[in-house]
């Protein structure tokens, strides 16, 4: 696990890579890879790699990046594992592939794989990854991001280059990188907590989509390829039995486990004391000869807000003999990280779980730990939420034959009784436009409500437009490629394409790297990606009971009392420590943020404030400190 950089110029004489301007972006990301760093500069200065190391398989220095072929005529700057990559190097080999230079080393073998198979290497690889390769013969750069969006990749066209890193911050090192605010994806934060891709909040910085490659040919010619996608992958389960589905599921959930104890430094697992996080901790602990050790987060004191589960953490640790840690976070905790959290995430990730995913890395990396397996992506594959239940609900009623016409009545008289910035008149709503009701597991403002937060220039300039433009591109896949139209297979095809890569999935990434500790996330291994889109809705919502076909997989896996307790997410007790100092600190920031900008209506925002919606203030505070970080 690393941090990668590249450069490639354009245009003649204009600009030449330079080892100071590489090691310059590269070593702003030291937390990415303390081990080690690298650059390659070719001779004629028109393109650049550089790299950060975290040494996690083949630790020798024959495996140091950037790596290149026997000829050097291939380039590789590589973040990421490639779990099953000493299979893939035993076909090299019957292949006639018999000189390495590293014994084990998987940055090796994607380099010897693309020689191999070009591009389609891709499709033998599981694993996490992103990449720059620098193909010397054909005179291309290739920017590659893994088939989830599990690693990120940002890219910059600009000044007759293209830049490209793993975090924002180190393409911010090109002194003409451009800095201005992306006021579309400014509209589109305040509905996902998160930018969905291409954009980010700094204008002309992009992300590169889960699944997708970028090859940018010498002159500046780009093509974007979405190598992967899921619907293209999935057998309809439709005539398997549940024991069947069920007796699949454990199994190519224990093969993504086990791939992902791949390494040759120690691994731990995060454990919640939930169903994902305790599956991962059993299964993890089979054939192991020592205990294994696991890593929880609770807060001091209890809350109406959030309830600890410290102690299902714990009862699941005894269960598999592991070695049990923990620590219980403070108010201070979160007032303290803040500045640290706005430089990790580098674009605002409204997300306040950022603040004990970081401390729970922290914990592992303190007691010796370098990668832990975390449990991101069974609640999205499986009808996890409960507030999933009333969405796939409300879905079915509006597809009820109500004319629209009906609908706009309703919205108008919604409207005539003020009741515009509710959720159920934005439902409503998309309704009456044929559109979706969900638009995601993580939503923050309403439409009505960004009108209304929104300042009256950018009100202006964003009259007649709304967040479903992000979503199109989705659902025009979904309607094309989805073997079953029914809502489940939407809501789970939308997190996976927006919320789990771009929000919940860079929480993980941002916040564990920040530590220098590798987060690996056996239930969005591929393979498992693809079973589990495989299942029809009426076999995941049986009952109304929700993750009925994994809690039937896992049973007798993991104690009962876990299976059947009361879903609570991991959390923070935000409305609380909202009410305490954090209040406060909100409330200046906010000031301040809205008198020196022109985004936000300052009477709305101090509505808000006075009204105490804790969550919607902290979205706010999110990237009022990511302006003031990059901007003011």
């Amino acid at each position: 696990m690393c941090g990668i950089v590249g450069a490639l110029s354009f245009t003649s004489g204009s600009f030449r890579v330079t080892e100071p301007y590489l090691a310059a972006m590269r070593d702003t990301m030291i937390h990415r890879g303390p081990d080690g760093s690298g650059t390659w500069i070719s001779n004629d200065g028109k393109v650049g790699f550089g790299h950060r190391r975290l040494a996690i398989i083949d630790l020798s220095e024959a495996a140091a990046q950037p790596m290149c072929n026997a000829d050097r005529s291939l380039w590789l700057t590589f973040n990421g594992e490639i779990y099953n990559h000493a299979e893939i190097r035993s076909e090299l080999i019957q292949d006639g592939f018999n000189q390495w230079k590293t014994d084990h080393s998987d940055t090796e073998v994607v380099l010897r794989a693309y020689e191999r198979w070009g591009m389609d290497a891709l499709h033998k690889f599981r694993g996490m990854f992103a990449f720059g390769l620098w193909d010397g013969r054909k005179q291309e750069l290739y920017l590659v991001r893994d088939r989830i969006g599990i690693k990120p990749l940002y890219y910059s066209i600009h000044h007759g280059r293209l830049t490209f890193a793993s975090e924002i911050k180190a393409l911010l090192e090109d002194p003409e990188q451009p800095r201005a605010v992306s006021e579309e994806a400014l509209y589109h934060y305040l509905s996902f907590l998160t930018t969905p891709g291409p954009q980010t909040l700094f204008d002309g910085i992009h992300k590169l989509a889960p699944g997708t490659w970028l090859r940018v040919k010498a002159d500046g010619t780009v093509h974007e390829y979405k190598y992967w996608d899921v619907w293209d992958h999935t057998h309809p389960l439709t005539d398997v039995s549940e024991d069947e589905i069920s007796q699949r599921l454990l199994e190519e959930l224990r093969t993504s486990v086990q791939l992902r104890k791949v390494s040759d430094v120690p691994v731990g697992v995060f454990l919640s004391g939930g169903i994902d996080s305790s599956t991962n901790a059993a299964l993890f602990s089979e054939g192991e000869s020592r205990p294994i050790r696991t890593f929880s987060i609770g807060y001091q004191g209890e809350y109406e807000s959030y309830q600890n589960e410290i102690h299902f953490a714990r009862r699941m640790a005894e269960e598999v003999g592991a070695e049990y840690h923990d620590r219980l976070l403070t108010l201070d905790d979160l007032i303290d990280f803040l500045p640290q959290m706005i430089h990790l995430q580098d674009e605002p990730i409204a997300d306040p779980v950022c603040v004990p995913v970081y401390y729970v890395s922290k914990l592992a990396r303190d007691n010796g730990v370098t990668v832990c397996q975390v449990g991101e992506g069974a609640d999205e594959l499986f009808w996890g939420y409960p507030n999933w239940k009333l969405m796939l609900e409300l879905q079915y009623k509006n597809a009820w034959p109500v004319p629209s016409s009906l609908k706009k009545f309703g919205l108008a008289g919604l409207r005539l009784l003020g009741r515009e910035k509710t959720l159920y008149y934005e439902w409503l709503r998309r309704g009456a436009n044929d559109l979706p009701v969900f638009w995601g597991g993580a939503e923050a403002f309403t439409e009505a409500q960004k009108k209304d937060i929104l300042s009256p220039r950018l009100n202006n300039k964003f009259k007649n437009f709304s967040s479903w433009e992000a979503l199109k591109p989705i659902h025009e896949r979904f309607r094309s490629k989805a073997w079953e139209h029914k809502p489940l297979q939407w809501m789970s095809y939308v997190d996976l394409n927006l919320r789990l890569p771009e929000l919940l999935l860079m929480r993980v990434d941002k916040m564990s790297m920040g530590v220098s500790l590798e987060g690996r996330v056996p239930f969005l291994d591929h393979k498992f990606v693809e079973l589990a889109m495989s299942i029809p809705e009426a076999v995941k919502t049986r009952n109304g009971n929700l993750k009925h076909i994994l809690k039937k997989s896992v049973r007798g896996l993991i104690p009962d009392e876990l299976i059947d307790r009361k879903k609570q997410g991991f959390g923070v007790p935000i409305h609380e420590w909202f009410l305490d100092r954090l209040g406060k600190r909100v409330h200046d920031e906010l000031k301040e943020f809205t008198e020196k900008t022109d985004y936000l209506n300052l009477k709305a925002v101090e509505e808000l404030l006075k009204n105490r919606n804790a969550p919607l203030a902290w979205y706010l505070f999110n990237l009022a400190l990511w302006w003031k970080k990059y901007f003011n």
